[in-house]
């Protein structure tokens, strides 16, 4: 039977939680975050002392990296090869380490995401400035543990002669925890420092005039110095990092923009692959071909353009949609007193000068200890050799070495330690030159316990070491700044000319609500009359545009929406087109009224729109410009007074003539009145009375006209009559007036007036009725009559039905 004494019942939560509390706790301790104190995460600082054990230093030839690995695989890391070899590799890549640690021969990847040669291949030692982080770890000045076999030691961290974390920055995530601190310049970092040695009390302000902000391998531009200033306070912070830049002009006066260098971490291939795929894909306009130029002399990406192409706006819009600009977001985070910490500039610095001292403060223990045992051996031997006849007699009287040295310590009373020097000592040592030896020997041990006693015993003479050390590693490896910093994040405004080429095409808008736009080829290539337009639809607006201009729709119920020409589906004339509910919503019985397009935004120019209750405003444009929500929301032009409420007419002006509003009523009431009674107001306000109106009357239409011109207006009636009248048989008077009869008053069957428009030419009226039938009207066809008149038939409404509504728009011709 089993033994089940040892069987706990445990519940699985309970289980889950400690066992994965203790995974947690070691991968953020021993596998993803770096030491606050020499900046290197566990499997870095193996490498790093298994290659310095190994001596596979700058100063020895290379070694293959697959015996570097086995090393640190074998005694130090019980993990994957492959994880181990990668670790190795970045630290060897000069484009994501401020000052590699590592020297490499073979491929170790580049910039564009290729992956290292196999470690049998390539061959590696550490570099110059690795062997200051390993410096006197030899002379007990940091603790070392047991590996994971218990066969030899490792150290917990490496003595570290400069701030590692800051300088070559780090990367990781792990369980709750992850890291982004980014690299910086040697010699600012070390300038910092000792600044701070000195002033342990200095502010951010004060280190900040030494620390700038990051130094990126890759070089670049930084903007955002809050965001820098976020991030060397609290940890967390945000800056933008572009690439570097300039516009060139080649041969023929055309341009390219040429790229030195790009953004830390982003991948070159892949950048020039997403700037390429939008010259193919036309999302941006003029860009000819893009080159990756790059060789061993250094970085070079050529975007080449078309003639007369727009290098500043094209840039631009490549910041803003490639890598060619990127956020970087500091997250920096690591062990401090075997905890992860979220820490700043100045807590890394002083943490890093803290074990500093340490370090400085064993390494001077050690050497004292060495240099005082040393003075009591040559002491020993100076003594010796002043009664050298009385030892060699000792000696040589003793049984044996350990008789001898016995001998020596009582009779002459020499330590064990001499003694031993004494019996080891080469016959050759005994001669008047090695006296004078040692006594040198002697007096330069002196003044090294001396010196090492002043640095253990006053702090200043500490820092003065410190400092010293310092400023070397600053002049042997200290290099100028690759990373331009500026103060603000600059705001990119991408000109719509850049990403649309600027071309002529057919454009239609019908009342129903259906947009369309087709090339002129299309469009010519289609039969008469084939528009697309569904039955019982009519054009609103048709007519050639380009692509750039901006086209403002106004529907019945006072919304207005708004688009740039190119945003208008493409496709064949022949087709329906887009519905603006696809992306606008409309109300059932919600038609589009009135479009007009415009080269741009900020002309001169007034909207006039009228209701069926009377209401009458005026916008202007620079007042009445599109909101930033205008794909997906309709902006509200005006106000309706009711339900049954609905705008009546639109129209645009763009000079302060003496414009006149003429308005007709229902019941055949027209007024007259300069449009300058009529204010300019927002979106939101009902407007002012445009025509007094009287009980179930309601406003069927106005026009603008000018008293120097002869307009005429043409009028339908509801019982199918149609009249042509010259607007200037209307007398002029003021804003909200009832007005004169247009027509005459019948007691039995009156007339109505349902449709009013200005008549010009040879315009031909499309009308359509209630019976979804349609009559053409050729208004010049019908003679001019004086206001009394209520036109002649030109429908039967009983069976062709009531006029609603007409397309006055002369026909587009084909080319």
């Amino acid at each position: 039977m089993a033994d089940t004494q040892n069987i706990k019942e445990l519940a699985l939560e309970d289980v889950m939680g400690e066992r994965f509390g203790r995974y947690s706790k070691y991968i953020i301790q021993e596998r993803a975050l770096p030491d606050i104190r020499d900046g290197l995460k566990p499997v870095q600082r193996r490498i790093l002392y298994a290659m310095n054990e190994d001596h596979n230093t700058f100063d020895k030839a290379f070694r293959k990296a697959a015996k570097s690995v086995g090393n640190v695989m074998g005694n130090f890391h019980p993990h994957g090869d492959s994880s181990i070899y990668e670790a190795l590799v970045r630290m060897s890549q000069d484009w994501k380490l401020r000052v590699p640690l590592i020297q490499m021969h073979g491929n170790n990847g580049s910039m564009d995401g290729d992956p290292p040669a196999a470690m049998r291949y390539t061959e590696a030692r550490l570099a110059k400035v690795a062997g200051e982080l390993l410096q006197d770890i030899e002379k007990q000045t940091v603790p070392m543990v047991l590996n994971f076999d218990d066969t030899t030691e490792e150290p917990t961290v490496l003595p570290a002669k400069f701030p590692n974390l800051l300088v070559n920055g780090a990367t990781g995530i792990s369980a709750g925890y992850a890291t982004e601190i980014p690299p910086h310049n040697l010699g600012e970092v070390i300038d910092a420092t000792i600044y701070l040695l000195h002033h342990p009390d200095a502010d951010l302000a004060a280190l900040m005039q030494f620390v700038k902000g990051p130094d990126f391998p890759t070089g670049g531009i930084i903007q955002g110095l809050s965001g820098i200033k976020d991030a060397y306070t609290k940890g967390r912070g945000r800056i933008m990092v572009r690439a570097k830049t300039n516009i060139e002009t080649i041969r023929g006066g055309r341009q390219q923009i040429v790229i030195t260098e790009i953004p830390y971490e982003v991948n070159k291939a892949q950048l020039v692959k997403r700037m390429d795929e939008m010259r193919v894909l036309k999302k941006v306009e003029g860009i000819l071909e893009v080159r990756d130029e790059s060789d061993r002399f250094g970085l070079s990406v050529v975007v080449e353009l078309k003639k007369d192409a727009d290098a500043q706006g094209i840039l631009n819009y490549l910041f803003k949609n490639t890598d060619l600009q990127i956020s970087y977001n500091f997250n920096m985070v690591a062990i401090r007193n075997m905890r992860p910490e979220q820490v700043g500039l100045q807590s890394i610095l002083s943490s890093y000068l803290e074990f500093r001292k340490s370090v400085v403060t064993k390494r001077t223990q050690f050497d004292l200890q060495k240099a005082q045992e040393r003075q009591h051996i040559v002491e020993g031997l100076i003594h010796a050799l002043s009664i050298l006849d009385q030892v060699i007699k000792t000696i040589r009287a003793s049984h044996d070495k350990g008789d001898a040295k016995k001998n020596l310590v009582t009779q002459y009373q020499f330590t064990p330690a001499q003694a031993e020097a004494i019996v080891s000592l080469q016959l050759y040592r005994l001669t008047n030159t090695d006296i004078t030896a040692l006594q040198a020997e002697h007096d330069k041990l002196s003044k090294e316990i001396t010196r090492y006693n002043k640095i253990l015993n006053n702090p200043a003479q500490l820092a003065k070491v410190i400092e010293t050390e310092l400023a070397a590693v600053k002049k042997e490896y200290a290099t100028p700044r690759l990373t331009q910093i500026e103060k603000h994040v600059e705001s990119l405004e991408i000109d719509t000319s850049v990403l649309v080429s600027n071309e002529e095409v057919m454009m239609g808008v019908s009342r129903d609500g259906y947009l369309k736009r087709a090339s002129l080829r299309s469009f010519n290539a289609s039969d008469e009359g084939d528009n697309g337009l569904k039955e019982n639809d009519q054009f609103v607006f048709q007519d050639i545009v380009h692509t750039l201009d901006h086209v403002y729709m106004f529907t019945s119920l006072g919304n207005m929406i708004y688009r740039q020409v190119y945003e208008i589906q493409d496709g064949k004339w022949k087709d329906t087109g887009e519905h603006i509910s696809q992306t606008t919503g409309l109300a059932a019985d919600e038609k589009i009224l009135f479009v007009t397009v415009l080269k741009s935004l900020d002309g001169p120019g007034r909207f006039v729109l009228g209701t069926r209750a009377g209401q009458i405003k005026q916008l202007t444009l620079t007042e009445f410009q599109p909101s930033r929500t205008y794909k997906s929301r309709a902006q509200v032009a005006t106000k309706l007074k009711s339900s049954n409420d609905a705008v009546t007419d639109v129209y645009f002006v763009t000079d302060d003539a003496d414009w006149l509003v003429t308005s007709f009523s229902a019941h055949g009431y027209a007024t007259r009145y300069p449009l300058t009674e009529v204010s300019a107001m927002g979106g939101r306000a009902v407007g002012v009375r445009s025509q007094n109106l009287k009980k179930d009357d309601t406003v069927v239409g106005f026009m603008l006209t000018k008293d120097t011109d002869k307009t005429q207006v043409g009028i339908m009636t509801s019982r199918g009559a149609f009249k042509r009248m010259a607007v200037d048989q209307i007398p002029t008077a003021h804003r909200g007036g009832v007005g004169v009869l247009v027509l005459r008053v019948l007691k039995a069957n009156p007339h109505r007036v349902v449709l009013v428009a200005p008549v010009t030419g040879q315009t031909t009226w499309n009308v359509l009725t209630d019976h979804d039938k349609h009559i053409t009207v050729t208004p010049m066809n019908h003679p001019l009559a004086d206001r009394y008149s209520n036109g002649s038939f030109i429908l039967d409404v009983e069976t062709d039905g009531l006029p609603v509504s007409f397309q006055p728009v002369p026909p587009v011709e084909k080319e």
